[in-house]
């Protein structure tokens, strides 16, 4: 069997982890991710420089859903992550 290389999720699978890891038993929550910008000048010599951007990812967290939230973004905690009984 070869070896795993890559694992990918979903949106609402790593909502769903979040929330579990967070302890979180109530609600109805939503992945949000943090971005930090920043402008520079590119290129590979000094006569080929281009503006640009570059965006990183600087955190990744919850947020409560809102009633206007997307029913396909939400994850209701009680559901994914129920009292054990």
């Amino acid at each position: 069997m070869p070896e795993v290389q890559q694992v990918m999720f979903t949106n609402r699978e790593l909502t769903e982890i979040l929330v579990k890891q967070a302890g979180i038993r109530e609600g109805k929550w939503v992945m949000m991710v943090q971005f930090n910008f920043a402008a520079a000048n590119f290129g590979p010599t000094p006569e080929e420089m281009l503006p640009g951007a570059v965006a990183a990812i600087a955190g990744i967290g919850l947020q409560k859903a809102v009633a206007e939230t997307p029913v396909g973004l939400a994850v209701d905690a009680a559901v994914v992550n129920p009292l054990s009984t």
